[in-house]
């Protein structure tokens, strides 16, 4: 099982320290109730891994990690292993000679996001929909102090708890298998990122609050989702299903994004980056077989999906909570 004590060590004297009277037992509950079928093989995949120390090791500029000790066979053991993870959908890694060649290329979408945020250097980071945790990574080598992430599908949990044994254990990141409905309210981070989640909500609002109440007076959120085109009173919503996704609830323009924002008590509200997803970012690889975004487009018209709405398009939003950092 998952062992989630060197978290519980760490919060116990900081600003999350409340956490413990919820979080353990929600964990528990959790490993004795919610397991997905597949949860022991994946588990057993990564006890199997080695625990390595990297002698290189570069999370600046990708997630990146080698030793040169490693025999071919040791190499080709840690490959096997990491594909008896498929799919992996939030990448690449590089580890040890594998290239884990994801279904997104996040690196491309940490490279919009970056230039616009505040600098990470020591901040404590929340990390909403985090995936495989291939963000949080990039957020620990632009020095964030700790990364929390928090996403509650199991196979992202086992990925990530493979990647950290494979990175020498580090500390500095810890992923819990929750949604942030079960997060108590603690105004401790210095940054939230949201991205990809918020059109998934049935109540994006509620949502928008929950991400201003995990923030310190003046902390930042990164909020990128997908978005329609048009005014600020623009919103679709979707039928049954958007590119093939059915849970697709509401997705406002980027200006009634920024409105809803404001709504909610956000401050310095900036629209920094709208761009249609290309189906070189988002595609299948031999680490994600199944269909991707090529499949989800009209083939006659690949400016609109198959459902006949336009093609996604997504936006970066930043805004503040208001008052001054503590």
């Amino acid at each position: 099982m998952i062992d989630f004590g060197n978290f519980y060590q760490q919060i116990a004297t900081g600003p999350l320290s409340s956490w413990l009277e919820v979080i353990p037992g929600q964990l528990a509950q959790w490993q004795r109730e919610n397991l997905h079928g597949h949860f022991r093989q994946w588990h057993k995949a990564i006890q199997y891994l080695p625990a390595l120390t990297p002698r290189s090791l570069d999370l600046a500029d990708q997630v990146y990690a080698e030793h040169p000790d490693l025999t071919p066979r040791q190499r080709q053991g840690i490959e096997s292993l990491l594909r008896q993870l498929m799919p992996w959908r939030k990448g690449p890694y590089h580890l040890y000679g594998t290239h884990i060649d994801t279904e997104w290329r996040s690196d491309w979408k940490w490279d919009r996001v970056l230039p616009h945020i505040s600098p990470l250097q020591g901040r404590l980071v929340l990390d909403v929909g985090c995936g495989s945790g291939y963000h949080m990574w990039r957020m620990i080598g632009q020095g964030a102090k700790m990364v929390v992430g928090i996403d509650p599908m199991q196979l992202f949990l086992c990925q990530f708890e493979a990647v950290r044994k494979l990175l020498g254990n580090s500390q500095q990141a810890h992923l819990l298998p929750l949604g942030i409905e079960q997060l108590p309210t603690s105004e401790a981070f210095d940054t939230v990122f949201s991205m990809g989640v918020l059109y998934h909500r049935r109540s994006p609002l509620d949502h928008l609050l929950q991400l201003k109440n995990q923030l310190v007076n003046g902390g930042e959120l990164i909020l990128e989702t997908l978005v329609t085109e048009g005014d600020e009173h623009q919103v679709l919503v979707p039928g049954e299903r958007y590119a093939q996704m059915r849970n697709v609830y509401f997705l406002p323009s980027a200006l009634a994004l920024k409105s809803w924002l404001e709504k909610t008590g956000f401050v310095d509200v900036r629209i920094v980056d709208q761009a249609v997803t290309p189906v070189t970012e988002q595609r299948r690889t031999s680490w994600m077989t199944s269909e991707s975004l090529a499949e989800f487009l009209d083939p006659n018209d690949p400016h609109k999906t198959v459902e006949g709405y336009h093609a996604p398009l997504r936006a970066v939003l930043i805004a503040r909570k208001p008052g001054e950092v503590v």
